[in-house]
């Protein structure tokens, strides 16, 4: 099994360093006779919030890239680029750094990719991009706080991996988990990805005032990062209400397809209708 790692915290970034150090043990467990390896290709510098943006790849047609060592991670190449990581994930999925990976792992994450937040994640953006090339992968996040427990959620993402390899190919999961430590932590459930709001501008026209021309607009951070917040409108089986009760929470999640309910075939038809009269006209 060969493992691409990323994140959009930037290469170094202790989440990403709690990670590699949970895959080289685990490429040094390897039963004899099967193969495990590891690259890490990350962005140079934290890149929150790009889901699954690659950026102006026309104007700027090369990428800069560096190398790092990892404490504790050193047999893995490690390296930094000047992008983000959903194009980190793809540029490392086709072999660019030296291996054509089976498997994405994204993060650890700082702070919680639940509710709405998955679809302006970078973690999660990072291995949506990686399954339009045909690969599976797992974004793990983990609650914010003082004091991180990041090995508790890269020991929980090991024992993933070799579920994630035999899956369907591009099958994709969401792991977060509370900031605890091992023997707080209450378990694992399946998620449902919530409603937990990510942010909302709150500009002076939202006060009733008129909006200037030019100024700046504030922003609220909302119930999913870094802190998940109040979660009493939640069902049980919600990522965050999960994470809140001290459960982690791992959600099967697909990329951007297309929507099959019947319920919208008549706006379908008279959209194509409307149109095709426009054109004959």
């Amino acid at each position: 099994m060969r493992i691409l790692l990323t994140n959009d915290d930037g290469v170094l970034a202790p989440g990403i360093a709690a990670m590699a150090r949970a895959v080289a043990g685990w490429i040094a467990d390897c039963p004899e006779g099967d193969e495990r390896e590891a690259v890490i290709v990350a962005p140079d510098r934290n890149y929150s919030g790009m889901s699954s943006a690659v950026g102006d790849v026309f104007d700027f047609p090369t990428v800069r890239y560096e190398r790092h060592v990892i404490a504790g991670a050193e047999g893995i190449r490690a390296y930094g680029v000047e992008a983000p990581p959903a194009l980190c994930a793809i540029i490392g999925s086709l072999g660019s750094f030296g291996m054509r990976p089976d498997l994405i792992v994204s993060g650890i994450n700082a702070g919680a990719n639940v509710g709405r937040s998955v679809l302006h994640s970078g973690t999660v953006g990072a291995i949506l991009s990686g399954a339009q090339l045909g690969l599976s992968g797992l974004a793990v996040s983990v609650q914010w706080g003082e004091d991180v427990h990041y090995d508790v959620a890269a020991a929980l993402a090991i024992e993933v991996l070799e579920d994630l390899l035999s899956a369907p190919s591009r099958t994709l999961l969401n792991l977060n988990v509370p900031n605890v430590t091992r023997e707080h932590l209450r378990g694992v459930r399946r998620g449902r990805i919530s409603t937990a709001e990510v942010v909302m501008a709150a500009g002076p026209a939202a006060g009733g005032e008129p909006l200037a021309d030019k100024g700046e607009m504030p922003l609220l951070l909302g119930a999913a990062s870094p802190g998940i917040g109040d979660v009493s409108d939640e069902d049980d089986g919600d990522d965050g209400a999960l994470l809140v009760a001290g459960y982690a929470s791992l959600t099967p999640i697909v990329g951007p397809h297309e929507n099959t309910d019947s319920a919208l075939d008549g706006v379908i038809h008279t959209a194509l209708a409307r149109i095709s009269r426009h054109l004959a006209g």
